[in-house]
């Protein structure tokens, strides 16, 4: 799918409903792909990580998740269609996935968390087949014994669906390497969204997010975990706008 130039990495200008339609369409194929959301943090990261930004150009989906990088391609003059953030990309998948009597698979995450996230999709989505939930032991992407382990795992599921939720650059960067052979349909880089599926994070108000301020949001659900990232690290994103509209001109 066509890509189009944002910042330092490349973009899938598409709706929700076409995600969603793109994602099904390799599920029926059992044509192995890839999705990953992008946000001010990991322009940022992809800044100084060769390895991540190679990973977001290669994806079959790059999306955009968050409102400021929408409000800078504006300001390029190449407007985005919509923002399609990962929380609420999965539970649209989930929704239809569910129609077809599809399956997922939920990795990463604390494991109380993972189990949580699978039980309540299995309640949310009855017509879903849950394939499992694994939480990896902390540094297993340094553990060929625990990376064998999650590969037969998954090989065994074989699940339609596979959620990577080990954080950035953690699961870009897994899934770029084990998702052809893990035996999944489609893997989605998802984050944070474990947590909200299980119910442990709540989402922002529609109101919020919309506006660009569920990040707002989440540092005050999460001040000290969220301080340093907001407030430091991603301030260089005004840098960065810079920085590439100037090359544009």
């Amino acid at each position: 799918m066509k890509k189009t130039r944002l910042l330092n990495t490349y973009v899938n200008n598409i709706t929700m409903d076409e995600a969603v339609d793109f994602l099904l369409q390799k599920i029926r194929k059992r044509d192995p792909a890839y999705v990953i959301e992008i946000n001010v943090d990991v322009v940022v990261k992809m800044e100084h990580d060769p390895e991540l930004r190679h990973i977001s150009d290669d994806a079959d989906l790059t999306l955009v998740d968050g409102q400021p990088l929408l409000w800078i391609a504006r300001w390029y003059g190449r407007p985005l269609k919509m923002k399609v953030s990962g929380s609420d990309l999965v539970p649209a998948l989930l929704k239809s996935a569910a129609r077809e009597g599809r399956s997922v698979f939920v990795l990463g995450g604390r494991e109380d968390v993972a189990r949580k996230a699978a039980e309540n999709i299995q309640t949310d989505y009855p017509n879903l087949v849950v394939a499992g939930e694994l939480s990896p032991s902390m540094g297993f992407e340094n553990d060929p014994e625990e990376l064998a382990k999650i590969q037969a795992v998954l090989q065994t599921a074989k699940p339609d669906i596979l959620l990577a939720c080990f954080g950035c650059p953690k699961q870009e960067k897994w899934v770029s390497r084990y998702y052809r052979d893990c035996g999944a349909g489609v893997t989605l880089c998802a984050g944070a969204t474990v947590d909200f599926l299980a119910g442990n994070i709540k989402r922002a108000p529609k109101m919020l997010s919309n506006h660009g301020f569920e990040w707002l949001y989440r540092f005050f659900k999460e001040p000290k975990r969220l301080f340093h990232r907001y407030f430091v690290d991603d301030m260089h994103i005004f840098r960065l706008a810079w920085k590439y509209r100037k090359e544009r001109e």
